[in-house]
């Protein structure tokens, strides 16, 4: 599931993202934190039962866009999402900026400018030095067959690897 805007926090979110609403920096970041706590017990639930979670951006994403503004460090951004579920996946899925440019629907929302995605690539890079995350990175510039093809094949070897592993929590 991706940022959920359905909720009270999900309609702010989605009015900022759409360039209705102007929120602080702090704030917006924060919202998006607080939107996966939201699901947090929900993520557990499924977990428990046994069944694969996939989150569509997560913690890394708030992360990386804002640390990219300039005026933010990694960790102040990372704190508020610290004991969130950890994954034990975390697909990037790599595509330059300019590549991203040309998909459809591309600037429609804040922060959908090549100059900025590519600050935000460097704040990726950066996450992704943290080994104690089991980070893959996926050219997206594939076919979507070839593309599904290899991440159900690294999903697959992943689900195989962790089954019986305890729940960890990110960043702690």
């Amino acid at each position: 599931f991706p940022t959920d805007r359905t909720t009270e926090i999900g309609q702010l979110i989605s009015s900022y993202l759409g360039r209705e609403k102007n929120l602080e920096d702090h704030t917006i970041h924060l919202l998006f934190s607080a939107n996966r706590w939201e699901h947090v017990p929900m993520m557990k639930e499924k977990l428990h039962q046994g069944i694969t979670v996939v989150v569509d951006r997560y913690a890394f994403s708030g992360v990386a866009f804002t640390s990219a503004k300039g005026n933010f460090c990694l960790d102040w951004c990372k704190q508020p999402d610290v004991g969130l579920p950890k994954p034990d996946l975390i697909l990037f899925l790599q595509l330059s900026p300019e590549e991203a440019a040309e998909r459809g629907n591309f600037g429609h929302e804040r922060y959908e400018t090549s100059s900025f995605q590519e600050k935000v690539l460097q704040s990726f890079y950066c996450l992704m030095e943290d080994k104690t995350l089991n980070w893959k990175t996926v050219d997206a510039s594939k076919s979507i067959e070839d593309l599904h093809r290899e991440i159900k094949t690294i999903v697959e070897q992943t689900i195989q690897e962790v089954q019986n592993k305890p729940l960890g929590e990110l960043w702690k």
